[in-house]
């Protein structure tokens, strides 16, 4: 059974090509998603007939093609829960994450995630696009159907998806900006914990102090690769772990109940209007009070 559709007027410049190359090149769909496509019923429509892949098109005409349907593609528990929605349209969701909140199911979380809320809400599969640590707070991008969810995952690690964090770290930073390039690998003996490791994976991520106060610092951090704990790692490698973070520095359940880390800012271009999409979500409540004492 179809589920959603994707759809486009043919442009001028696009007048005369096969309804396949107008799909592969204009809508960026992949060779196996048309071939899906085309063994759905109504799985291919011009102007609202059937028709096949070799298909003239005119400028002007609407090319609808079908998309599985989604709700077959979740095995997650639909569990209704607050959801912080900053955009929705019938392609994406920019969601706000509350701190503490799994973004997935996993042994002992298998009702309380974001997943769960957003699968009971929209009643179809939940696909991040940027994803957070559960104690990480802030913005995440998902994709309402795959093939836009594969645009947006081909741009995670580019300058066309931006991600800024907040951080609040222990003690005053000498430099005042600059870029940690050190490589990341799995910690020996260890499932969890990452280090910094000549022999890891190049991990990338650029730094801004934006306020040194009381022995902790508020700092701007922006991601270029995206490896697991990056951020975490490269602070406490640095010496300025994060406070409460217990797993790179130290548990201060009285100061802060999880890693104070905030994903702020947002900007990417929308995989299928060509919009330029920018949010902001101001830094949570426990991390102000960090800076306040």
């Amino acid at each position: 059974m179809a589920g959603k559709r994707i759809a486009v007027v043919v442009p001028e410049h696009w007048d005369g090509a096969t309804v396949k190359e107008v799909a592969r090149g204009l809508l960026q769909l992949s060779s196996t998603r048309l071939k899906k496509a085309k063994r759905l019923p109504d799985g291919i429509l011009l102007g609202g007939r059937g028709v096949t892949v070799v298909e003239r098109v005119r400028a002007g005409e609407e090319l609808s093609i079908a998309l599985e349907d989604p709700a077959a593609l979740t095995e997650v528990e639909p569990v209704p829960g607050a959801l912080d929605v900053v955009y929705e349209d019938k392609y994406l969701l920019v969601l706000n994450k509350p701190a503490g909140l799994p973004v997935h199911p996993s042994p002992g979380h298998a009702r309380d995630t974001l997943a769960n809320r957003a699968v009971a809400r929209y009643g179809e599969a939940f696909r991040p696009v940027n994803r957070l640590d559960a104690g990480t707070s802030g913005l995440m991008a998902a994709a309402r159907d795959p093939h836009v969810h594969a645009r947006l995952s081909r741009a995670l690690h580019t300058p066309d998806f931006f991600r800024a964090y907040l951080a609040v770290t222990e003690g005053p930073w000498e430099q005042r900006a600059g870029t940690i390039d050190l490589p990341i690998a799995r910690a020996p003996g260890s499932a969890i914990r990452r280090c910094v490791d000549p022999a890891g994976q190049r991990a990338v991520t650029h730094f801004r102090v934006l306020t040194n106060r009381g022995g902790v610092s508020l700092v701007e951090l922006v991601l270029e690769t995206g490896r697991t704990h990056q951020i975490r790692v490269h602070l406490s490698h640095l010496g300025h772990p994060l406070i409460g973070d217990f797993l790179y520095g130290k548990e201060e359940p009285e100061r802060i109940a999880r890693p104070a880390l905030h994903a702020w800012k947002l900007h990417f271009v929308h995989p299928m209007s060509g919009e330029e999409l920018r949010f902001c979500a101001p830094l949570p409540e426990d991390m102000r009070a960090l800076l306040r004492k």
